[in-house]
């Protein structure tokens, strides 16, 4: 076997091709043949399967053409470091590279109404000015206070206003949750093992994994800052100097005093204070 880079430094290079090969080499190629076999099978499996899911979604929510979906969710702990999140599902699966995510700043701590208001604010008044493509589909992660604020404002920046369905479910248990269809005016719970009702759990599973992942790292980053800049002579470079030495908020609190007194920048008189104030 030659690698791409070896043609390329030898492109004289002699190439031997074997028609039948036998023994150990054979017993290798028929494996690969078989694992190129159930891997195509699983591929157009799963094609398959998305395009019966989005199907039925059509035929659930009365509505033609629903390729594009954009879920949203809210992550917060006591108000505290609140994240939205934005997935997208189109051509038949998840695309993360499409994904976004928005620190919320404008809201009050807590409120997941304001909050939703402004994710959905900054996000389709973009999309509504060119930036990005619309999606045929919104799902919000909530209940009907959520669905009001989409309608008040979203049809005044598109022409063409997307269709929206908001699922949401007793402690996110499958088969509890109730689609919330403003533009038909009514609700719907769909059987556990409906299609759809599956389609709709990916995509908002999902969009509430990529709230809480963003919504811990913004929350870890606020409490590091906010707990060394507290302690008086600890700038923005030695509490740097502090977190890449020990790797984080968790090694500077493991540090002993004489650990701490190493760093530079860092007296001993100073790295009592640190030791004191962070235990």
């Amino acid at each position: 076997m030659y690698s791409r880079n070896i043609w390329k430094n030898r492109p004289n290079a002699r190439l031997t091709i074997v028609n039948h090969p036998i023994g150990e080499r054979r017993v290798w190629l028929e494996m690969a043949e078989k694992n190129a076999e159930l891997a195509i099978g699983q591929k157009l499996s799963s094609k398959s399967t998305q395009q019966h899911r989005l199907a039925m979604l059509n035929e659930v929510l009365q509505l033609e053409g629903v390729e594009r979906l954009e879920c949203f969710d809210i992550s917060h702990t006591m108000g505290e470091a609140t994240v939205a999140s934005c997935v997208v599902y189109d051509k038949g699966g998840m695309q993360p590279s499409e994904y976004r995510r928005y620190n919320i700043e404008s809201a009050k701590p807590g409120d997941d109404y304001a909050a939703m208001r402004e994710v959905l604010t900054r996000r389709y008044r973009k999309l509504a000015e060119g930036e990005g493509k619309m999606p045929d589909v919104v799902l919000i992660d909530g209940g009907k206070g959520q669905c009001a604020w989409r309608w008040r404002f979203l049809p005044n920046w598109a022409s063409t206003s997307p269709s929206s369905a908001w699922p949401k479910g007793e402690e996110r248990k499958p088969g509890l949750e109730t689609l919330i269809l403003p533009y038909l005016e009514k609700t719907l719970q769909l059987r556990q093992d409906h299609p759809a009702l599956h389609l709709i759990q990916t995509v908002r599973d999902e969009s509430h994994r990529f709230a809480i992942t963003g919504h811990r790292a913004r929350r870890a980053k606020a409490r590091t800052a906010s707990t060394l800049e507290d302690i008086p002579g600890i700038g923005a470079k030695r509490r740097q100097s502090l977190l890449m030495r020990f790797g984080g908020l968790r090694g500077v609190v493991a540090a002993s005093v004489d650990d701490l007194a190493q760093v530079d920048g860092i007296s001993q008189m100073l790295a009592e204070k640190i030791y004191n104030a962070l235990h």
